[in-house]
């Protein structure tokens, strides 16, 4: 992955700046223990597809012509800390998608929640592009949508994506570094996740709109695509299943998480990223939104970074994946 235009070589080194700063900082991700495969996860599609390595510590999704693959995780949890390391599958990717994400599709059919890591392939010679979408209350029409290209090449190495979510806030980040935090406000209302979910991790065929809204498809000449999954964590409250408004069961105490504060490092490194490297926010979209959603917020020197449709002056134009996994073929 080449960023051969100086500006952007400029960013980067400012962005690593940052990192190292992030890095020294007490993030959650630092003083949890991984788990094996078999003590939190379970297969849900993919059959051989699904092989586990180093005594269950590490799983490798591949897709080919005849299905992609998938696992869960055992229980439901309301809040917690959730984590994995991630390398992406390398060369032509196009409509190839990975998803690390919570939801509760299966059981609140109508009023599901829901938040996503997506890992949107592309073509030989272009980087993967990340989306992270929050959804509350059944909202899946109402996407929040924000998509970043990557200061690293995620096919090369294994970078861990987490997701803290408390009662207050949730916090997507990126190898320690915070790249995004929806605040429970207000504004956000019943939009903001609130009921206990499960944490999936898929690779799919998304042909039909992740590589230039479609253009390009999955080219099955270059399968399997395989993404690796290592150091799985899963730190939060489990509730029984059959009662999902229960309170946490094995005594998880959440008073750790839920007092997280970003520090101006983290929150310097954020800022960072999102001026750098995010390329579409549904903030900015005019054309799905008249009105801004009601916890969007601006200033004038951001706002005139981007189009009318929410991308990034400068950007190729990039169909926005509105879809979450539930209402997704996979």
């Amino acid at each position: 992955m080449g960023f051969s235009a100086p500006c952007l070589f400029c960013a980067s080194l400012l962005l690593l700046l940052h990192l190292q700063l992030s890095s020294a900082i007490n993030a959650p991700i630092k003083s949890l223990q991984t788990i094996s495969f078999d003590d939190g996860y379970t297969q849900i599609f993919g059959d051989s597809n699904l092989m586990l390595l180093r005594d269950g510590k590490s799983v490798h999704l591949s897709l080919d012509e005849k299905t992609g693959a998938g696992f869960a995780s055992q229980d439901l949890y309301l809040h917690g800390f959730f984590s994995a390391s991630i390398k992406l599958p390398s060369h032509y990717a196009a409509g190839v998608v990975v998803a690390f994400y919570l939801s509760n599709g299966d059981v609140y059919k109508r009023t599901h929640d829901e938040l996503d890591f997506e890992f949107l392939g592309n073509v030989r010679g272009r980087e993967w592009r990340l989306q992270t979408n929050v959804y509350g209350n059944g909202s899946t029409r109402v996407g929040r949508e924000e998509r970043y290209d990557f200061w690293f090449d995620p096919t090369d190495d294994f970078h861990q994506y987490s997701v803290l979510w408390t009662p207050h806030q949730i916090i997507f980040y990126i190898d320690s570094t915070p790249i995004r935090v929806i605040k429970n406000s207000k504004a956000m209302g019943s939009a903001f996740p609130s009921k206990p979910m499960s944490l999936y991790a898929t690779i799919w065929d998304g042909s039909t709109w992740a590589t230039l809204g479609g253009r390009y498809k999955v080219n099955y000449k270059y399968a399997p695509f395989v993404a690796e999954f290592a150091d799985l964590v899963l730190h939060g409250c489990p509730v029984d299943p059959l009662d999902p408004l229960s309170s946490c069961d094995k005594g998880f105490d959440l008073s750790s998480l839920a007092s997280t504060e970003l520090s101006v490092q983290q929150r310097s490194a954020m800022d960072s990223v999102r001026a750098n490297h995010m390329t579409y926010s549904y903030c900015h979209d005019r054309k799905r939104y008249m009105v801004a959603l009601p916890e969007c917020e601006f200033d004038t020197g951001t706002s005139q970074l981007y189009g009318d449709d929410g991308t990034k002056f400068g950007e190729r134009k990039h169909r926005r994946g509105k879809r979450s996994r539930s209402e997704s073929s996979i």
